[in-house]
Protein backbone atom coordinates (compact mmCIF):
# COMPACT_ATOMS: atom_id res chain seq x y z
CA UNK A 1 0.00 0.00 0.00
CA UNK A 2 2.66 2.41 0.81
CA UNK A 3 4.33 1.61 -2.42
CA UNK A 4 1.13 2.23 -4.49
CA UNK A 5 1.04 5.53 -2.69
CA UNK A 6 4.29 6.63 -3.63
CA UNK A 7 3.44 5.88 -7.27
CA UNK A 8 -0.13 7.50 -6.91
CA UNK A 9 1.83 10.51 -5.85
CA UNK A 10 4.53 10.47 -8.84
CA UNK A 11 1.81 9.80 -11.13
CA UNK A 12 -0.34 13.00 -10.00
CA UNK A 13 3.25 15.33 -9.82
CA UNK A 14 3.73 13.76 -13.62
CA UNK A 15 -0.02 15.20 -15.17
CA UNK A 16 0.03 18.17 -13.02
CA UNK A 17 3.14 19.68 -14.19
CA UNK A 18 2.97 22.77 -17.14
CA UNK A 19 3.06 21.32 -20.32
CA UNK A 20 5.83 20.56 -22.56
CA UNK A 21 7.20 17.97 -25.31
CA UNK A 22 8.74 16.08 -22.52
CA UNK A 23 5.64 15.83 -20.28
CA UNK A 24 4.26 13.85 -23.45
CA UNK A 25 6.90 11.49 -23.88
CA UNK A 26 6.79 10.56 -19.70
CA UNK A 27 3.28 10.35 -19.52
CA UNK A 28 2.81 7.90 -22.29
CA UNK A 29 5.61 6.20 -20.96
CA UNK A 30 3.78 5.65 -17.68
CA UNK A 31 0.30 4.64 -19.76
CA UNK A 32 2.64 1.75 -21.42
CA UNK A 33 4.75 0.37 -18.63
CA UNK A 34 1.03 -0.06 -16.79
CA UNK A 35 -0.53 -1.44 -20.09
CA UNK A 36 2.70 -3.84 -20.46
CA UNK A 37 2.25 -4.98 -16.65
CA UNK A 38 -1.07 -5.39 -16.62
CA UNK A 39 -1.62 -2.69 -13.80
CA UNK A 40 -5.32 -1.55 -13.91
CA UNK A 41 -4.88 0.30 -10.61
CA UNK A 42 -1.57 2.43 -12.09
CA UNK A 43 -3.78 3.12 -15.07
CA UNK A 44 -6.82 4.41 -13.06
CA UNK A 45 -4.58 6.74 -10.53
CA UNK A 46 -3.19 7.96 -14.56
CA UNK A 47 -6.40 8.39 -15.63
CA UNK A 48 -7.43 10.49 -12.39
CA UNK A 49 -4.74 12.72 -12.70
CA UNK A 50 -5.08 13.67 -16.61
CA UNK A 51 -8.56 14.27 -15.79
CA UNK A 52 -8.32 16.66 -13.06
CA UNK A 53 -5.76 18.59 -14.90
CA UNK A 54 -8.40 18.30 -17.64
CA UNK A 55 -11.22 19.89 -15.26
CA UNK A 56 -8.87 22.73 -14.24
CA UNK A 57 -9.43 24.17 -17.27
CA UNK A 58 -5.64 22.88 -18.79
CA UNK A 59 -7.02 21.05 -21.42
CA UNK A 60 -5.38 20.24 -24.92
CA UNK A 61 -5.57 17.84 -27.66
CA UNK A 62 -2.24 16.48 -26.29
CA UNK A 63 -4.19 15.88 -23.19
CA UNK A 64 -7.18 14.22 -24.58
CA UNK A 65 -5.26 11.80 -26.92
CA UNK A 66 -3.03 10.74 -23.56
CA UNK A 67 -6.84 10.44 -21.75
CA UNK A 68 -8.28 8.57 -24.44
CA UNK A 69 -5.00 6.28 -24.95
CA UNK A 70 -4.93 6.05 -21.58
CA UNK A 71 -8.85 4.69 -21.18
CA UNK A 72 -8.55 2.71 -24.08
CA UNK A 73 -5.19 0.48 -22.14
CA UNK A 74 -7.71 0.41 -19.12
CA UNK A 75 -10.57 -0.61 -21.10
CA UNK A 76 -7.94 -3.74 -22.79
CA UNK A 77 -7.41 -5.00 -19.50
CA UNK A 78 -10.67 -5.41 -18.02
CA UNK A 79 -12.03 -6.92 -21.60
CA UNK A 80 -9.07 -9.55 -20.90
CA UNK A 81 -9.78 -9.85 -17.39
CA UNK A 82 -13.16 -10.28 -17.96
CA UNK A 83 -12.66 -13.26 -21.06
CA UNK A 84 -10.22 -15.14 -18.68
CA UNK A 85 -12.91 -15.13 -15.91
CA UNK A 86 -16.28 -13.74 -16.74
CA UNK A 87 -18.19 -12.22 -13.36
CA UNK A 88 -21.56 -13.34 -13.19
CA UNK A 89 -22.42 -9.73 -13.26
CA UNK A 90 -20.75 -8.69 -16.11
CA UNK A 91 -19.40 -5.84 -13.79
CA UNK A 92 -15.91 -5.51 -15.77
CA UNK A 93 -17.24 -5.91 -19.15
CA UNK A 94 -19.46 -2.52 -18.11
CA UNK A 95 -16.59 -0.93 -17.30
CA UNK A 96 -14.52 -1.71 -19.99
CA UNK A 97 -17.29 -0.51 -22.26
CA UNK A 98 -17.47 2.72 -20.50
CA UNK A 99 -13.62 3.00 -20.66
CA UNK A 100 -13.62 2.54 -24.54
CA UNK A 101 -16.79 5.04 -24.74
CA UNK A 102 -15.17 7.61 -22.85
CA UNK A 103 -11.89 7.19 -25.32
CA UNK A 104 -13.74 7.62 -28.06
CA UNK A 105 -15.61 10.54 -26.20
CA UNK A 106 -12.53 12.21 -25.61
CA UNK A 107 -10.99 12.66 -29.05
CA UNK A 108 -14.01 13.73 -30.99
CA UNK A 109 -12.95 17.63 -30.02
CA UNK A 110 -9.53 17.09 -31.69
CA UNK A 111 -11.03 14.88 -34.18
CA UNK A 112 -13.08 18.20 -35.27
CA UNK A 113 -10.02 20.98 -34.84
CA UNK A 114 -7.36 18.59 -37.10
CA UNK A 115 -8.15 15.91 -38.15
CA UNK A 116 -5.09 14.30 -36.93
CA UNK A 117 -4.75 10.57 -38.27
CA UNK A 118 -3.26 9.48 -34.59
CA UNK A 119 -6.51 10.60 -33.06
CA UNK A 120 -8.54 8.92 -35.77
CA UNK A 121 -6.81 5.57 -35.50
CA UNK A 122 -6.91 5.65 -32.11
CA UNK A 123 -11.02 6.02 -31.96
CA UNK A 124 -11.15 3.87 -34.49
CA UNK A 125 -9.85 1.49 -32.58
CA UNK A 126 -12.23 2.41 -29.48
CA UNK A 127 -14.64 1.76 -31.30
CA UNK A 128 -14.18 -1.36 -32.78
CA UNK A 129 -13.68 -2.66 -28.83
CA UNK A 130 -17.35 -1.41 -28.39
CA UNK A 131 -18.48 -2.83 -31.63
CA UNK A 132 -17.29 -6.39 -30.09
CA UNK A 133 -19.39 -6.54 -27.21
CA UNK A 134 -22.52 -4.83 -28.66
CA UNK A 135 -24.91 -6.96 -30.58
CA UNK A 136 -27.54 -4.17 -30.96
CA UNK A 137 -25.02 -1.28 -32.36
CA UNK A 138 -22.47 -3.77 -33.54
CA UNK A 139 -22.87 -2.38 -37.72
CA UNK A 140 -23.43 0.87 -36.77
CA UNK A 141 -19.87 0.41 -34.47
CA UNK A 142 -17.70 -1.52 -36.85
CA UNK A 143 -18.48 1.01 -39.80
CA UNK A 144 -17.19 4.04 -37.50
CA UNK A 145 -14.42 1.81 -36.72
CA UNK A 146 -13.34 1.35 -40.50
CA UNK A 147 -14.43 5.33 -41.76
CA UNK A 148 -12.02 6.54 -38.83
CA UNK A 149 -8.81 3.61 -39.83
CA UNK A 150 -9.52 4.64 -43.17
CA UNK A 151 -9.37 8.37 -43.25
CA UNK A 152 -6.23 8.00 -40.82
CA UNK A 153 -4.80 5.70 -43.57
CA UNK A 154 -5.30 8.28 -46.36
CA UNK A 155 -3.59 11.33 -43.90
CA UNK A 156 -0.48 9.05 -43.10
CA UNK A 157 -0.03 6.02 -44.93
CA UNK A 158 2.85 5.11 -43.08
CA UNK A 159 1.96 6.04 -40.10
CA UNK A 160 3.30 2.19 -38.44
CA UNK A 161 0.20 2.48 -35.45
CA UNK A 162 -2.45 2.84 -38.25
CA UNK A 163 -1.34 0.21 -40.31
CA UNK A 164 -0.86 -1.83 -37.22
CA UNK A 165 -4.36 -1.34 -36.06
CA UNK A 166 -5.22 -1.81 -39.74
CA UNK A 167 -3.76 -4.95 -39.75
CA UNK A 168 -4.79 -6.63 -36.52
CA UNK A 169 -8.04 -5.91 -37.57
CA UNK A 170 -7.62 -7.78 -40.87
CA UNK A 171 -6.38 -10.72 -39.03
CA UNK A 172 -9.48 -10.72 -36.72
CA UNK A 173 -11.81 -10.58 -39.08
CA UNK A 174 -10.75 -12.92 -41.66
CA UNK A 175 -10.30 -16.54 -42.33
CA UNK A 176 -6.24 -17.93 -42.03
CA UNK A 177 -5.53 -18.96 -45.61
CA UNK A 178 -8.09 -16.23 -47.44
CA UNK A 179 -7.03 -13.48 -49.43
CA UNK A 180 -7.78 -11.28 -46.78
CA UNK A 181 -5.81 -12.51 -44.18
CA UNK A 182 -2.58 -13.08 -46.50
CA UNK A 183 -3.18 -8.95 -46.93
CA UNK A 184 -3.49 -8.46 -43.62
CA UNK A 185 -0.47 -10.61 -42.49
CA UNK A 186 1.95 -8.66 -45.11
CA UNK A 187 0.36 -5.19 -43.72
CA UNK A 188 1.23 -6.53 -40.16
CA UNK A 189 4.74 -6.93 -41.30
CA UNK A 190 4.87 -3.66 -42.95
CA UNK A 191 3.97 -2.29 -39.80
CA UNK A 192 6.75 -3.83 -37.47
CA UNK A 193 8.73 -2.64 -40.64
CA UNK A 194 7.67 0.84 -39.95
CA UNK A 195 8.45 0.70 -36.39
CA UNK A 196 11.75 -0.14 -36.36
CA UNK A 197 12.19 2.89 -38.25
CA UNK A 198 10.36 5.03 -35.55
CA UNK A 199 11.26 5.88 -31.87
CA UNK A 200 9.75 3.83 -29.51
CA UNK A 201 8.84 6.87 -27.50
CA UNK A 202 8.53 10.39 -28.77
CA UNK A 203 8.24 13.60 -26.20
CA UNK A 204 5.43 15.44 -28.98
CA UNK A 205 4.02 12.56 -30.76
CA UNK A 206 2.13 9.27 -30.00
CA UNK A 207 5.85 6.61 -30.58
CA UNK A 208 3.17 3.52 -28.84
CA UNK A 209 2.92 0.19 -30.71
CA UNK A 210 6.30 -1.22 -31.01
CA UNK A 211 6.12 -4.21 -28.19
CA UNK A 212 2.62 -4.76 -29.71
CA UNK A 213 3.11 -4.55 -32.74
CA UNK A 214 6.51 -7.35 -32.99
CA UNK A 215 4.42 -9.86 -30.81
CA UNK A 216 1.34 -10.04 -33.02
CA UNK A 217 3.75 -10.78 -35.97
CA UNK A 218 5.42 -13.51 -33.31
CA UNK A 219 1.88 -14.93 -32.71
CA UNK A 220 1.09 -14.91 -36.55
CA UNK A 221 4.44 -16.65 -37.14
CA UNK A 222 3.64 -19.14 -34.71
CA UNK A 223 0.47 -20.07 -35.84
CA UNK A 224 1.98 -20.73 -39.82
CA UNK A 225 4.82 -23.24 -37.57
CA UNK A 226 7.63 -20.82 -38.25
CA UNK A 227 8.92 -21.28 -34.58
CA UNK A 228 12.20 -19.61 -34.76
CA UNK A 229 10.55 -16.67 -36.54
CA UNK A 230 8.09 -16.75 -33.95
CA UNK A 231 10.75 -16.47 -31.18
CA UNK A 232 12.72 -14.15 -32.65
CA UNK A 233 9.87 -11.68 -33.17
CA UNK A 234 8.67 -12.23 -29.44
CA UNK A 235 11.82 -11.57 -28.07
CA UNK A 236 12.07 -8.11 -29.73
CA UNK A 237 8.97 -6.92 -28.36
CA UNK A 238 10.81 -8.02 -25.08
CA UNK A 239 13.24 -5.70 -25.51
CA UNK A 240 11.07 -2.92 -27.02
CA UNK A 241 9.15 -3.54 -23.52
CA UNK A 242 11.30 -5.75 -21.07
CA UNK A 243 8.17 -5.95 -18.70
CA UNK A 244 5.62 -6.95 -21.87
CA UNK A 245 3.69 -9.75 -19.55
CA UNK A 246 2.08 -10.88 -22.66
CA UNK A 247 5.34 -10.92 -24.22
CA UNK A 248 7.06 -13.00 -21.31
CA UNK A 249 3.93 -15.62 -21.19
CA UNK A 250 4.21 -16.41 -24.89
CA UNK A 251 7.95 -16.63 -24.54
CA UNK A 252 7.61 -19.24 -22.23
CA UNK A 253 5.13 -21.36 -23.81
CA UNK A 254 7.51 -21.23 -27.39
CA UNK A 255 10.08 -22.67 -25.07
CA UNK A 256 8.17 -25.28 -23.14
CA UNK A 257 7.65 -26.65 -26.97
Amino acid sequence: MFERAILAGVVMLAVALPGGAQQGGDIEAQILYAFHTEDRHQLADLISGLQARSGAGRSDDSLRYHLAHAQYRLGRLLRAAHDAAPARDGAPARDADAAFSDCVDELKPARRANASAEAMALQSACYGELADSSRLEAVILRGRAADRLDAAYRLSPSNPRVNLLMAMNGLEHSPPGSAQHERAFAQLQRAAELFDRSPATAADAPGWGHAEAYLALGRELLLRGEFLGARNWVEKSLIAAPDFRAAQLQLAAIERR
